[in-house]
């Protein structure tokens, strides 16, 4: 086995692991040696325990050497994003709120992380209760891009990302309420799945403010790694009865899939390099075969951020109104609980109903094609202090206007793929969405794992500039 092993996949961690020719005990040091030395540069990770991942390093060597590992993912470092509860490790959702609050349990997705055997390196940055685009907060800072570090990583899944990209840990475990892993990935240059509702089975941890538009999800650099670390964390989940879906079958796709391919939203503006990546990717799709037709947005645009915007602010601020105190709280929160406190409960099931009702457009259009193709951002990593971006192309934009290609997902329940398909040279990647229908996890990512345009994406040949 070659290479730097911070830079190793998972899936290569645990191929050396089986044949001996590593060790999780040597892997993890050389991880905590890059921790060292790009850290605190990039401030991805502001949570650690090393004495309790080297006890399970140690742990996962002996059994690899007994032959009797738990899973492929024992031994494999992983990162959680800073909203989920890890037994042991802080959780603090970037938010004075819950400083120096530790958790006694694990969430059911981290659960089953640890009972593979997966060595947790740490908690990764994350916005104030994940409700941006960027990743910073006033407990622990801002966290960079490693492709292009005085910008963004995008967020919220951010720091989780950031992690991936520079070599601290194969993958990431986050959550994705309105793209909150696919615009990390794209940025970042890396894999990331948005699954179903159900697939992922949660219950205790942080109140789920965004409904169940929030999932969880893994970010990666390789399509075998989100692979591998999906089929971990999925399935029956007695806690959570959405989670009766995940056994579900599911047929596969036809040898040519039609695929549905929108490139913009309206008149919104786009940055011009995602379009040439976008064209590009469609075209590969096309030359190997697959139907792709040219559609316009099958989503209202306007209607889909009045029911994630409704559903959001009255989250927040029904949280908040439990937590008391918000003095301290930043000012994306507080204004965010203002909106939600003038929302009366006809509102909010407007915003429910809407979302249903996207849920049935949404099957009604996987009759006509079996995927859909999109960028996942609508601007390039911008300035990593700034929110967002004020304009795109040239043209105004709001606190969203970069994230115009993700949400329709969340309120629609929909599994959806980021992949790296370009890096530029000032502003990091370029990522592009690929949709299923709700439920179709599995056949997405095994069309995704037999086409050839992408098995040829990976980070580490990501050399091309545009």
């Amino acid at each position: 086995m070659s290479g730097l092993l911070w830079a190793l996949t998972a899936t290569e961690l645990v191929a050396g692991y089986r044949t001996g020719a590593l060790s999780p005990v040597a892997v993890l040091a050389a991880i905590r040696d890059r921790f060292d030395a790009v850290n605190a540069a990039i401030n991805a990770i502001i949570a650690t325990d090393w004495a309790a991942a080297e006890r399970s390093a140690a742990q996962s060597e002996g059994r690899w050497r007994a032959g009797a590992s738990l899973s492929p993912l024992d031994g494999v470092p992983v990162t959680i994003k800073d909203n989920l509860h890890a037994a042991g490790l802080p959780a603090g959702w970037g938010s004075v709120a819950y400083a120096g609050f530790v958790p006694e349990a694990d969430e059911p997705p981290i659960s089953r992380l640890r009972a593979a055997g997966a060595i947790f390196l740490g908690k990764t940055n994350v916005p104030e209760f994940t409700l941006q685009g960027y990743t910073s907060n006033r407990v622990f800072g801002t966290t960079c891009n490693p492709h292009a570090p005085d910008r963004t990583p995008g967020g919220s899944t951010g720091g989780g990302a950031a992690a991936v990209a520079a070599g601290l840990g194969p993958i990431a475990i986050g959550t994705d309420g309105g793209g909150s892993l696919r615009r990390p990935a794209a940025h970042c240059g890396l894999f990331a799945l948005k699954p179903s509702i159900g697939q992922i089975g949660r219950s205790g941890g942080f109140a789920q403010i965004l409904s169940d538009f929030e999932v969880v999800g893994p970010v990666a650099r390789s399509l075998e790694d989100l692979c591998l670390t999906f089929a971990h964390l999925r399935g029956l989940e007695p806690s959570d009865p959405r989670s009766l879906v995940a056994p579900a079958p599911e047929p596969g796709y036809r040898a040519a899939p039609r695929i549905g391919y929108f490139r913009d939203i309206g008149d919104l503006p786009v940055d011009p390099r995602i379009l040439t990546a976008a064209d590009a990717f469609a075209a590969a799709l096309a030359a190997e075969g697959c139907a792709v037709s040219p559609i316009g947005a099958p989503f209202d645009p306007a209607a889909i951020n009045t029911i994630w915007g409704t559903v959001a602010a009255v989250g927040i601020a029904w949280h908040l109104a439990k937590l008391g105190d918000i003095g301290s709280l930043g000012a994306n929160a507080v204004a965010m609980a203002e909106t939600g406190a003038t929302k009366s409960a006809s509102d909010y099931v407007e915003a429910l109903a809407g979302a249903a009702h996207a849920r049935l457009q949404a099957a009604a259009l996987f009759e006509d094609f079996d995927l859909l193709l999109c960028p996942a951002i609508a601007a390039l990593a911008w300035p990593a202090d700034d929110p967002f971006p004020p304009e795109i192309d040239g043209r105004p934009a709001g606190p969203r206007g970069h994230a115009i290609f993700t949400a329709w997902m969340n309120v629609a329940g929909l599994p959806a793929i980021s992949l790296p398909v370009a890096m530029t040279a000032d502003a990091g990647g370029i990522g592009m969405q690929l949709v299923a229908a709700s439920g179709r996890d599995h056949a997405l990512l095994s069309f995704c794992t037999t086409s050839p345009s992408i098995r040829a994406l990976s980070p580490a040949r990501l050399s091309e500039r545009i």
